[in-house]
């Protein structure tokens, strides 16, 4: 990807994060993902007076990329109130993983990173299908 597709999800991302609902922990994230298809699916955090239940922003995008038509996310840049990289947690990671695969790239405060990096020894549905026989 170019730095010129990278700062296009930037500013997605940083679109919605200021459209995110964290009246709670006032920490807002947005996140915008290209699809393999060449759309750009995006989400942002829902928080919940039941902590539980909030949403994260990754929630929200994979929704958006399964209601528009599914595919494989390809690049995902996640921003936090500071308009910057931010690393996705650790369930969200899953997420990422679970709809990009271990080639999906990810802008990271380091630097662009392929999930494989980030979340390394991952589980995915090829452990289920061992399962299986």
């Amino acid at each position: 990807m170019s730095p010129e597709d990278w700062e296009a999800l930037r500013l997605r991302a940083v679109e919605l994060m200021e459209r995110a609902y964290a009246p709670y922990s006032r920490f807002r994230v947005g996140v915008a993902g290209l699809v393999d298809d060449g759309r750009v699916v995006g989400g942002c955090n829902v928080e919940n007076a039941a902590y539980g239940v909030t949403l994260c922003a990754e929630c929200g995008m994979v929704s958006e990329l399964h209601a528009t038509g599914g595919g494989r996310l390809t690049a995902v840049f996640c921003v936090g109130g500071d308009g910057r990289a931010l690393m996705p947690c650790g369930r969200c990671r899953q997420l990422l993983w679970e709809n990009g695969g271990p080639e999906c790239l990810l802008m990271t405060p380091e630097g662009v990173l392929p999930m494989s990096a980030v979340l390394p020894q991952a589980f995915g549905a090829e452990h289920l299908r061992h399962a299986e026989g």
